[in-house]
């Protein structure tokens, strides 16, 4: 499987076939992957057990246009049946909360079908080991959905890093900021009864929920790990069962400072992922707002805005992953769809027995789930600690 050019993905020899847990009757999540999946062009959704209602799986499965026979409302039955089928799925979404991603995980690696799994990837450090053991001896592909790092302009950040353009990396911080927490929430909604539940959602709420993505994201462009980190948990929204704040200190393993913030509770912000990342040389600056615009700092030079499109600056990591001309707007969506490319170059190199060429893919999978995890109990033994230092491992 070689490249097609140094600015292109390698082709597809068939769109691959896709399952998904969970994600029925609009919820957002399920719709990303929906979304991502066919902007891809590499997937064909099949089957689905998209509630363990049954009613309300059908209902969702007619909305999705599935036949009636790859409609599910039992997970283990969807894994056992599809791996019996000789046009069975190849991978499936698991857009499911956060308790249940680790069985539902192990059901469809027990039936050799890869795995693209919501963040947080599990419960515990332990359930992390546990899905790594298994995903071993099985050999699965398996992808964890961090999709911020497939905006193009957050790829050619972490590529200007690569290259040296920042030079040594000095600090850098990263904030994720949305205002939906911020009035009284809605008892009824199922959704954030689980969100609000320890022994649903774990030892944290929005640190779990947005501060991963946050966290995944400056590890990502730095390419440097956090070592340790300090942080603290609020509510500065309506009173609520858990924290839908948390500011952090961090520490990279090179002995820079970083700090991160998440809220869910600041009126006026909607989706406002930021990092800034300085250098001895230079700083990058990028908001998932505005997501098409990449700030470059160089030290005593005119600041340099680098726009989405092809040429001008742009390095072939992220130029691969460009759709539209400079202009014509890329979102989101769009990101989904770079990540569902890449998971599907993996699903299916695994299933050829075809290598995938050095440096294309930068797939999150196992060692990223953990690591998010990680960071969750790091941050939740710090905040119960008073705010003490936590090493990550």
């Amino acid at each position: 499987m070689g490249l097609t050019g140094t600015q292109t993905y390698p082709r597809a020899a068939r769109r691959l076939r896709l399952g998904i847990v969970g994600g029925g009757q609009g919820a957002l999540v399920g719709q990303w992957h929906w979304a991502g999946a066919r902007l891809s062009n590499r997937w064909d959704v099949i089957a689905g057990a998209l509630s363990s209602d049954p009613e309300r799986a059908r209902a969702s499965g007619r909305e999705w246009m599935l036949a009636e026979d790859r409609v599910y409302a039992d997970y283990r039955e969807m894994a056992k049946a599809e791996a019996a089928r000789p046009d069975g799925i190849e991978a499936v979404a698991i857009c499911t909360p956060n308790w249940t991603h680790r069985p539902i995980a192990e059901a469809f690696m027990d039936a050799g079908i890869d795995i693209i799994c919501d963040k947080p990837m599990a419960m515990t450090p332990e359930d992390c080991d546990a899905l790594a053991a298994k995903q071993k001896e099985s050999g699965v592909v398996f992808a964890v959905t961090h999709p911020y790092p497939y905006h193009p302009m957050a790829r050619q950040a972490r590529e200007m890093v690569v290259a040296g353009a920042l030079g040594e990396i000095r600090q850098a911080l990263v904030e994720y900021a949305q205002d939906w927490a911020t009035e009284q929430e809605d008892q009824d909604s199922r959704s954030l009864a689980w969100r609000r539940d320890p022994a649903k959602v774990g030892r944290a709420s929005a640190t779990g929920d947005i501060g991963t993505h946050a966290f995944n994201l400056i590890e990502f462009v730095t390419g440097l790990h956090v070592s340790r980190l300090r942080a603290d948990f609020h509510v500065c929204g309506a009173p609520k069962a858990m924290e839908d704040t948390a500011f952090m200190k961090l520490a990279f393993e090179n002995g820079a400072p970083g700090a991160l913030w998440i809220t869910q509770a600041a009126p006026g912000n909607y989706c406002a992922l930021r990092f800034r990342v300085y250098g001895t040389k230079a700083g990058l600056e990028w908001d998932q707002e505005y997501p098409e615009q990449l700030r470059f700092r160089p030290l005593n030079q005119p600041e340099q805005v680098i726009i989405r499109g092809h040429g001008a600056g742009v390095l072939p990591a992220a130029e691969r992953m460009i759709l539209l001309p400079r202009g014509h707007g890329e979102s989101l969506s769009d990101a989904w769809g770079h990540l569902y490319i890449e998971i599907a170059i993996a699903v299916e190199a695994r299933r050829t027995g075809q290598p995938v060429p050095e440096g294309l893919l930068a797939l999150p999978g196992i060692a990223e789930g953990t690591r998010g995890v990680q960071f969750i109990h790091a941050a939740a033994d710090s905040n119960e600690a008073g705010g003490t230092w936590q090493e990550l491992p």
